[in-house]
């Protein structure tokens, strides 16, 4: 069965094994999740559930989601996010999921949205080589000639300077070294996309083990 959680990123750390070697990881703070909604073939056409994450006083929560908490009977959640399962029935309304949903040595995907950076050139944002940087060169950290002479246009998807990172990121087949069911923590060996702070979604890895 495909599992997920929603969780923030606290930042990296490291582990050692037995051996002494040192494992770079990810803390991740996996919930606790509430199932908000569940989404059928019979009714939306898809098996899903929506899961709710994190804290939202009830002030600050409009009308519409107001009822939609009140549906369900749960108390709003700061974030919501909709995970594909094969069959919904697996869950019910109102279930909390935790970090001991997942094992040590499991293999996971995690989805999030990168670090934004901005306005960035050729080289930083798709690796290009600089040119000479002598006084007698004009052509330094430019992005060089852009097409043909006989179009007479810029093809699209030319690589050009542009706005870098801010878009979502999934990073496959990490690894679960650690699990603290009391304190909801996830340590996931490598690097995760985003900030320290942001949301993540753990879910078990599609292409299965490495």
């Amino acid at each position: 069965m495909a599992k997920g959680i929603l969780g923030k990123k606290l930042g990296m750390s490291r582990f050692f094994t037995a051996e002494g070697t040192a494992v770079p990881v990810t803390l991740i703070e996996a919930g606790p999740c509430t199932v908000v909604q569940k989404k059928t073939p019979e009714t939306d056409g898809y098996s899903a559930v929506q899961l709710g994450f994190g804290e939202r006083p009830a002030k600050k929560v409009n009308r519409p989601l107001k009822g939609h908490f009140g549906r369900a009977g749960v108390k709003p959640s700061r974030f919501l996010r909709e995970l594909r399962v094969a069959d919904a029935a697996d869950y019910e309304v109102g279930q909390v999921l935790k970090a001991d949903l997942f094992d040590a040595g499991e293999i996971v995907d995690v989805t999030g949205t990168s670090k934004g950076k901005g306005f960035a050139g050729a080289i930083k944002r798709h690796g290009f080589h600089r040119g000479p940087m002598g006084h007698g060169s004009k052509y330094h950290r430019r992005p060089g000639a852009l097409g043909a002479k006989g179009p007479a246009r810029v093809f699209k998807g030319r690589k050009l300077p542009g706005r870098l990172g801010g878009v979502r990121v999934t990073v496959q087949n990490l690894e679960v070294v650690r699990v603290d069911p009391e304190k909801n923590l996830l340590a996931v060996r490598g690097a995760v996309p985003g900030i320290r702070g942001s949301l993540v979604m753990v879910r078990s890895a599609v292409k299965g083990d490495k």
